[in-house]
């Protein structure tokens, strides 16, 4: 349903570490500008929670993080992590109990090769690589069930249990297939292991077979991961809409963008699709180290991720204006950063997207 214009909404921004402080602004000021043509506002909440928070009070973020998120309408993430910060801290402090906090548990990656783009796969071509991938966020591999034993012997043991209930299957399924409908795009396809993973894998077999059959319109089949990971690369034009666990759909959506040209496009959304909490929309890409303070990462994915939550909060047009503004300067070629081959800087792409929304 499109939200009305004269909307403002209260977005919650976490920069966060690297790169993420570099291509948040640009992702704000497309928004600012598109929101200035709509009729849409936006009151920026910005928190500083990152690595360097972490160093300075011993934690990600505050106690009350989680209900000082409640308050806003959407959260927009730039990146997390630094490597002198375990991952497993930055990710379960801060980006994980914001997923599971708020029941986000649909992670939906966009995957599309543009116009102007080299596309590291031979003979693609734009319409080629355009489907969706849509993974469960809140359970299955990623699961905090396990421990380590004997620390320190020789006897050291470490123990991960994977979590797949039928609640989460159904919804996340059941998603996937009405996206499918919605979009027109007639096909679903569940990536599995079932041949080597002998209860949870079968078990999500079983619910997408049985949500497929409420289906009849959709055509559905599943793959097995690995011959998935080679589909996805030697006929990526093979797919509409993909399902997969937690873990599967991690590798998929990172697998995926990469053959579109670079991960720096990739956006995401974090939903809660009965909208009972706020949402989060983050690029795909990390933190980038390597590069963080050269100024030179695409801002594409936070973009791309501001036009997700557009969509999200009921603005399907001004989404469809982003996106396009982001086709027409990656097709014209000018401006682009060195992912793409260009020499252009975050601010001079951020800017030319800016100036091409209309």
């Amino acid at each position: 349903m499109e939200a009305k214009a004269g909307s403002t909404y209260n977005i919650a921004v976490i920069a966060g570490d690297g790169i993420g402080r570099e291509v948040m602004p640009e992702g704000m000021r497309v928004l600012e500008e598109v929101g200035h043509r709509c009729g849409i506002g936006f009151n920026w909440l910005e928190y500083p929670w990152s690595c360097d928070y972490y160093r300075a009070h011993g934690r990600m973020c505050p106690e009350d993080a989680m209900e000082t998120l409640s308050k806003s309408d959407s959260i927009f993430l730039g990146a997390i992590g630094q490597p002198d910060v375990p991952d497993h801290i930055s990710l379960w402090q801060l980006l994980m109990p914001i997923r599971r906090s708020f029941d986000q548990y649909v992670n939906l990656r966009p995957v599309r090769l543009f116009r102007g783009i080299s596309c590291p796969l031979a003979g693609m071509k734009p319409g080629d690589i355009d489907y969706y991938v849509v993974r469960e966020n809140s359970e299955g591999e990623y699961s905090q069930i396990g421990g380590r034993m004997f620390t320190g012997t020789p006897r050291e043991t470490a123990f991960q249990e994977s979590v797949f209930t039928r609640t989460g299957m159904e919804r996340i399924m059941k998603y996937a297939f009405e996206l499918a409908r919605k979009l027109n795009r007639p096909h679903v396809t569940s990536a599995t292991k079932s041949n080597g993973i002998i209860h949870t894998l079968p078990f999500w077999d079983q619910v997408f077979n049985e949500t497929s059959a409420r289906y009849p319109g959709i055509r559905a089949n599943q793959l097995h991961i690995d011959a998935f990971c080679a589909n996805l690369v030697l006929k990526p034009q093979a797919f509409d809409v993909i399902v997969a666990s937690n873990l599967f759909g991690d590798i998929l959506s990172d697998l995926g963008p990469a053959t579109t040209g670079s991960l720096g496009i990739a956006p995401s959304g974090n939903l809660n699709p009965e909208r009972e909490h706020p949402s989060m929309f983050e690029p795909v890409h990390g933190s980038a180290p390597d590069i963080a303070g050269r100024h030179i990462a695409n801002p594409i994915g936070q973009i791309w991720s501001g036009a997700m939550m557009l969509r999200h909060l009921g603005h399907g047009e001004a989404a469809d204006m982003v996106e396009k503004a982001i086709e027409t300067v990656l097709a014209e070629g000018k401006t682009r950063t060195p992912d793409l081959g260009g020499k252009s800087s975050t601010e001079e792409v951020g800017k030319a997207i800016a100036g091409a929304v209309c």
